[in-house]
This record gives C-alpha cells, structure tokens and sequence, in this order.
C-alpha cells in the first residue's frame, strides 16, 4: 500500500505532541540558537528500510528549513555503516526532532526487515505473505506500508474492508452456514457486496465454507496433513475459493507450511512483535 500525505501528517503531529517536541528544555537549554548543525542517519544492521517519508515529514514539522536528503529509498537493503539520509540546519531542530524520526524508521525498517526474512523463507513459492490488524494503535497504515516495503502484501485494512468471520462470529451466529447465510442477507439488505472470508478450525468446518463458495478460508492453527487434504479437496472440486493458512507460523515453519498448496500466509508477527532495525543519527559537523 502507499501512504498519503496526510497519513503521515497526522501520525507524525501525534508523536511530536506526544514527545513534547515543541519544548524541548534539554537542547534549548545547551545548544546555541544560532548553531547550524549537519547528521547523518546510519543503519547499523543489515535489513530493509521503511519509514524515511516520516523522517522528512517529523523535519519538516519541527522546522521547515530543515533538509533532508535520503540516501536510500523505502524497500531498499541496507548494510550496517550504510547511510540512509542527511539532515542538516539548525541544530537545535535537528536533535528536538531526532527521537521521534528514528522511532518511525527503527519500527518500519523493523517490520520491512522481518516481512522480507519471511518472503525469503517461503523460497520463491507463488503465495502471498498477508499481514494482519494486529498492527501499533494509531499506526495501522504506516505498519502496513512497511510490510509492503519488505514484500509482503497487505490485507484488510480495516473492519470495513471485507467480511471475516472468525471463531467468536461463528459461535455467535450458530455454525459456518448460518454465520454466511446472515451475512449474504446483510449484504443484500444494504446493497451491498464483498468478499467473505470464514476462519476454520477443523476439516468439517473447511468443507462447509467450500460448500458455501466463499472468496476466502482461513485454515487457523491447523496441522500440516490436514492442510494439505483441504487443499486437495479445494482443488479437485473446482471450487475458486482461496485458502490462508495462519496460527503462530515462524521463520522455521513457514516453508513447510507453503508446501501445503494454500494460496497464502498470514503472519501477525509481521507487525505485532518486529525487532525495531538498529539505526542512529549522529551529527557530523556544527558551525555557527
């Protein structure tokens, strides 16, 4: 997916509110006023990086005199000592802004890192690796961005993006069938149309959401024989239905977890509990 401006904007505004930025004692205190300042934004690990829109955004909020020049662009694979941008101008702006632009490209760098080792892993098999809403509050569209940047690719965005009846829905309306039957009524009674998605658990529930012909099953926390059978079945039987398999699916696990046939895999990790990416920002030269 790709960010707007005002995304940015806005998520950028609540971490600069939420950092005090506007009274930074500690550097309006220290630093001269009339001091310029040049730093450069360094990786310190190998990866991926996300998230340098925000670091232009966060400058271009705190002083719109501030520059900066990337080196790199989202997406791109960086080695440790690798410059990812310039920043220079008054240096008291740019320290105030330096916390809140590494914390946006520590954590999408992080995200963009991890979904590519998970690209990789799944070894050039022809399934998308879909991430989750089990996103930062608040940061949804910035954490599904970065995942873009890593190569995966994005699912709902929200809510109201598609139906997706998981094991609280199901238990709720009755069972798969009724649980389908009511949406479809839903659908009609608002004019309305979407793909479904039915979260299973066991192989009875899967042959039911084949037979209902929904666009999507989620095969949730299942063993690898009874993917692979579910699979077989989906395929012989002609049905266009699409199958996901999710369920604490690891680095170690995921190829195996491919192999099964399934069109996709989705991880939450992805963006539940990324390694932020090491990366600093020192500055390299002052004047003034």
């Amino acid at each position: 997916m790709q960010l707007t401006t005002e995304t940015v904007r806005t998520a950028v505004a609540a971490a600069l509110i939420e950092d005090q930025a506007a009274d930074d004692v500690t550097t309006r205190w220290s630093v001269p006023e009339a001091l310029e300042a040049e730093a450069t934004m360094i990786a310190k690990q190998s990866g991926r990086v996300a998230g340098l829109t925000a670091v232009q955004e966060v400058y271009a909020a705190v002083d719109p005199t501030v520059t900066v020049r990337t080196a790199v662009a989202d997406g791109d694979p960086v080695v440790p000592g690798q410059p990812l941008a310039w920043i220079s101008g008054a240096a008291r702006s740019v320290i105030t802004g330096e916390r809140v632009a590494l914390n946006f490209a520590q954590r999408m760098s992080g995200i963009a890192t991890l979904t590519s080792a998970f690209v990789a892993a799944i070894d050039g098999r022809p399934i998308a690796l879909l991430d989750t809403r089990k996103t930062a509050p608040g940061l949804r569209a910035m954490d599904k961005y970065a995942v873009s940047c890593g190569g995966g690719t994005n699912h709902r965005l929200d809510l109201s993006a598609m139906v997706l009846l998981k094991e609280n829905h199901l238990a709720a309306a009755g069972g798969v069938l009724p649980a389908v039957r009511r949406v479809r009524d839903g659908m009609a009674a608002e004019d309305n149309r979407m793909a479904i998605e039915v979260e299973v658990t066991t192989a009875e529930e899967a042959r039911e959401a084949l037979d209902c012909q929904v666009e999507w099953i989620l095969l949730d926390n299942m063993p690898l024989e009874q993917m692979a059978l579910i699979v077989e079945r989906r395929n012989t039987s002609g049905s266009a239905t699409r199958l996901e398999a999710s369920g604490n699916i690891t680095l170690d696990t995921i190829a195996d977890v491919a192999a099964t046939g399934v069109d996709a895999i989705s991880v939450g990790a992805l963006t539940h509990s990324p390694t932020a990416l090491d990366i600093s920002l020192l500055v390299t030269r002052s004047h003034g």
